[in-house]
């Protein structure tokens, strides 16, 4: 079992800034693909950036430049650093592991794909 916990939301004006951080226990993360999702009110929850195996960072287009995950295998701690943020960032933040997922290169997109998901930490950028 992979628990999963979130951190780091909060209310900030447009163009701030934020870090999430994802605490996860019951298994390590080295090795893992492992990623941050987010679902606005009404909206499918769709993935902001993911990491696979090797550390190495995904993002999909709509999410580049502004985001960036890296993962402290030390910790245990997945992270997600935002700037920049625009009111349209504002979302509950999910994170997402799977110890046993054949980690496609820059982590998988798909939702379905992962087993284990955080409670969530919410996002809320005013303009």
């Amino acid at each position: 079992q992979v628990q999963l916990v979130e951190s780091g939301g909060a209310s900030v004006e447009a163009g701030g800034s934020l870090k999430l951080s994802c605490v996860a226990s019951g298994h390590t993360t080295s090795g893992v693909c492992m990623g941050w999702f987010r679902q606005a009110p009404g909206n499918e929850r769709e993935a902001v950036a993911t990491i696979d195996g090797k550390g190495r960072p995904g993002y999909p287009d709509s999410m580049q430049g502004r985001f960036t995950i890296s993962l402290d295998n030390n910790k245990n701690t997945l992270y997600l650093q935002m700037t920049s943020l625009k009111p349209e960032d504002t979302a509950m933040y999910y994170c997402a592991a799977n110890p046993l997922l054949l980690c496609p290169y820059g982590g998988s997109w798909v939702r379905d794909d992962y087993g284990y998901w955080g409670q969530g930490t919410q996002v809320t950028v005013s303009s």
